[in-house]
């Protein structure tokens, strides 16, 4: 894992908010092996075969979580949003991560990489 990652969802101003960051990271490690780490616009990005797989994004009122590499994909509508080729999930304060479905999601992506 790399530091600047951790330093990065250390210095999140609200628990909440590194908590969910934390699981989010945790469960694209759990979902593919080969995982590289790194920030990039001030975002953690991961990427597998050098290509994009996810980003974590927090803002002022959510953690957004976007998962590239996902069309054809079959995902819910009511909780995914953006173009077929990413698809971003937002995450508010109370609100958990299911780490099944997302480590789902996460290896049919990262399948094609």
């Amino acid at each position: 894992m790399n530091p600047e990652v951790t330093d990065f969802i250390e210095s999140l101003k609200e628990p909440w908010q590194a908590e969910l960051a934390v699981a989010l990271r945790g469960t694209v490690h759990e979902a593919v092996g080969e995982v590289q780490e790194r920030i990039q616009y001030k975002k953690p990005h991961f990427l597998k075969n050098g290509k994009y797989l996810a980003v974590i994004s927090p803002s002022k009122e959510a953690i957004s979580f976007t998962l590239f590499n996902a069309a054809g994909l079959e995902l819910p509508e009511d909780r995914f949003e953006g173009p077929p080729e990413r698809k971003t999930l937002k995450l508010r304060k109370g609100q958990t991560v299911d780490a099944d479905e997302i480590k789902t999601l996460l290896s049919k992506a990262a399948s094609t990489l």
